[in-house]
């Protein structure tokens, strides 16, 4: 069955089974320092804060990047990648830590996780990687040293928009994509893109009586010959010209030729050609050619430079901000798979590759780390799109729906299910790992009369033993940070005596100024997993992010 994880996808691909997919196409966060959070509509036409960051590709050198990079030579030789790779990886690492620290943090992140791609493709499989200039050549060569040199296929330049103002440089209107195969025996089937209106003017000029263009093309070939392809043909002998006849066997799907054309001899077949009106004769002159006609399905052989795909318009963007179009996935899979293969996009975003793939009746899936887009995916594109239903035409996995399945994603790791809290009351992440001053996140609300969105920190304790102390810290918070409100999250529903001395702690903070407001909303607030996954939510005015058309019992 098709299925949508919820996850950070090196921990989700790591578990996959070895050669199970056909064609990865994934467009990770570029590093172009830049953050995204269009996929989240504010309704009320104001702008949402700047601390909000739906997905972000800022990237730094923090603790944890170093152990991976320090760890990535044992990875690669796991994953049977050359010691010449492992030895220049480690050459080229040491030199990026002084001069583009930013970028080393970000090819640790990427190259973890190719390495890990490279297991999952089975041999007839490729993988198509979508980054901007600012990375690619970075990205290639990593890819080559784990793909391998001869596996490369393509660099494949997408001109993504037309024009494009450039602060004293020309303008960037293109993204790189580059194409990798597992093996020597990989997948194509070829495609073709639509010739260029220029291109027909000036190759096609001439029209027949039903309108219908062509060109003119050589009946002959160099040399002369001694048979019947040297003899004369309605006052034309090719000799004159130290020429032959070279006669076409293809023609247009509209013209019949006699019955076994290839056995007739040359003169004859030269009859047949200008009995079906494909002889061109010129006014002037006595010299035919042949009438080559343009195609109207036809088109030129895939090149790597496509300009006739423009960005996702009109009704197919669902908000997201780097959102690809889809006829842009659906070339890339038709050429490299066939129906039935597994297709994997691990960062699926808003899923254009998962409605791609499931239109062209591939199976697929997808990985998002995002609560707030595997949503989105589930309601809109799968299900209102798609038709697609969950239980039945797809799965989701990754997403706690009960106590256990929440304190397993916390033993198994902490961020990640602070993260998935925070999400799941419609919150919006921080994005370090690291402690922030007791906010795991924040909440994002609009208030009457208030020009600015107002927000409710968030605070996510995941062990057992919560005290009023962690009140008395999440309230210092409050005091001391631009918002006016703190929620507290914890695993398991509070026994009636701490409920209780938590409810009188947290009285004291107040309510949100009931003039500002259509009623109270108490300032300090608490919610258990148990709650939370009963569709309980923090008292506020409508949260900024909420998925206004996601079915209530979508995840459960």
């Amino acid at each position: 069955m098709n299925r949508l994880y919820y996850g950070d996808n090196l921990t989700i691909m790591r578990d996959m089974r070895s050669q199970s997919v056909d064609l990865i196409y994934l467009d990770p966060p570029f590093n172009s320092n830049r953050a995204y959070n269009a996929i989240y509509k504010d309704e009320t036409g104001r702008p949402l804060p700047d601390q909000i960051e739906a997905f972000c590709d800022l990237w730094t050198l923090d603790e944890e990047t170093e152990r991976a990079i320090s760890h990535m030579p044992i990875l690669l030789r796991e994953e049977g990648i050359a010691d010449e790779t492992v030895e220049f990886w480690r050459i080229w690492m040491n030199a990026l830590r002084a001069t583009n620290p930013r970028m080393l943090a970000y090819l640790s992140y990427m190259v973890q996780r190719l390495a890990v791609m490279k297991r999952l493709l089975r041999p007839s499989g490729s993988i198509y990687l979508h980054c901007d200039p600012t990375a690619s050549h970075y990205i290639k060569v990593m890819m080559d040293g784990i793909f391998g040199h001869d596996r490369f296929l393509s660099e494949i330049i997408w001109k993504r928009t037309s024009a494009h103002s450039g602060a004293h440089r020309a303008g960037p209107v293109h993204d790189v994509i580059l194409h990798y195969a597992r093996s020597d025996k990989w997948t194509w089937n070829p495609q073709l893109q639509p010739h260029d209106q220029n291109y027909i003017a000036s190759h096609y000029r001439h029209q027949d009586e039903a309108g219908r263009r062509y060109r003119v093309g050589d009946l002959t070939g160099a040399g002369t010959r001694s048979g019947e392809s040297g003899k004369p043909w309605r006052g034309y002998d090719p000799t004159d010209a130290g020429r032959h006849w070279a006669v076409p066997s293809t023609v247009p799907d509209w013209v019949t030729l006699p019955a076994r054309f290839e056995m007739l001899c040359v003169q004859e077949r030269l009859d047949s050609l200008e009995d079906a009106g494909l002889i061109h004769w010129p006014k002037r002159g006595k010299v035919p050619a042949f009438r080559r006609y343009l195609d109207p399905d036809g088109g030129v052989a895939l090149q790597d430079v496509w300009t006739d795909i423009p960005v996702a318009l009109g009704k197919e963007r669902i908000g997201y901000a780097t959102q690809k179009p889809l006829a842009l996935l659906d070339r890339i899979i038709r050429a490299s798979t066939n129906e039935g293969d597994v297709v994997l996009d691990p960062f699926c975003g808003c899923a254009t590759t998962l409605e791609a793939a499931q239109t062209l009746g591939r199976r697929w899936i997808g990985i998002d780390i995002a609560i707030h887009a595997i949503k989105r995916v589930a309601a809109v594109r799968l299900g209102e799109r798609c038709k697609l239903k969950v239980g039945e035409d797809f799965e989701i996995s990754g997403v706690p729906l009960t106590l256990e399945g929440a304190q397993d994603l916390w033993e198994r790791d902490k961020y990640h299910f602070q993260k998935w809290a925070v999400e799941e009351v419609d919150g919006f992440v921080t994005t370090k790992r690291t402690a922030d001053g007791g906010i795991d996140g924040r909440l994002y609300f609009a208030v009457p009369d208030e020009r600015d969105l107002q927000s409710m920190v968030i605070e996510v304790k995941g062990g057992a033993n919560v005290t009023i102390a962690d009140l008395r810290a999440l309230r210092g918070v409050l005091e001391r940070e631009d918002a006016v409100m703190a929620g507290l999250i914890v695993m398991e529903p509070l026994l009636p005596r701490k409920l209780k001395s938590f409810h009188q702690f947290m009285a004291m903070a107040g309510d949100l100024d009931m003039f500002q407001t259509a009623r109270p909303y108490p300032r300090m607030q608490v919610l258990s997993v148990p709650e939370i996954l009963e569709g309980k939510r923090f008292e506020t005015p409508t949260p900024m992010g909420r998925t206004q058309t996601a079915q209530p019992d979508l995840l459960t």
